[in-house]
């Protein structure tokens, strides 16, 4: 039996995972770019303990990075260090960037 979700129901369905802390626009940012990536003769099947295992959002790549072993230079400002971090996770893994923060491919 297959149900087909529209963007909001999956997204509530990760929302409604007390194990994982997906914030509202992080959420949909995933859901939506797993839509985009789902090809129309092969669809994802919905599995919010498989989604929850394989992601993680942070509030900065600097934070993410940092969970990954990333060390800023020293000297580095806010901002470079932002876009250095950025830089090593999308040489690492992929990466979605919403408005509030960025999730990230575990790895």
């Amino acid at each position: 039996m297959i149900q087909t979700l529209t963007t909001s129901e999956a997204a509530h369905l990760l929302l409604q995972d007390d194990n994982a802390n997906w914030s509202r626009s992080g959420a949909y940012a995933l859901i939506e770019y797993l839509e985009e990536h789902e090809e129309e003769s092969a669809p994802i099947e919905f599995d919010r303990v498989g989604i929850r295992c394989d992601f993680d959002e942070y509030s900065s790549a600097t934070e993410a990075a940092a969970a990954y072993d990333f060390t800023p230079e020293p000297g580095d400002d806010e901002e470079t260090t932002e876009a250095e971090a950025l830089k090593y996770l999308e040489d690492n893994t992929q990466v979605i960037q919403f408005d509030g923060g960025i999730i990230i491919q575990a790895w």
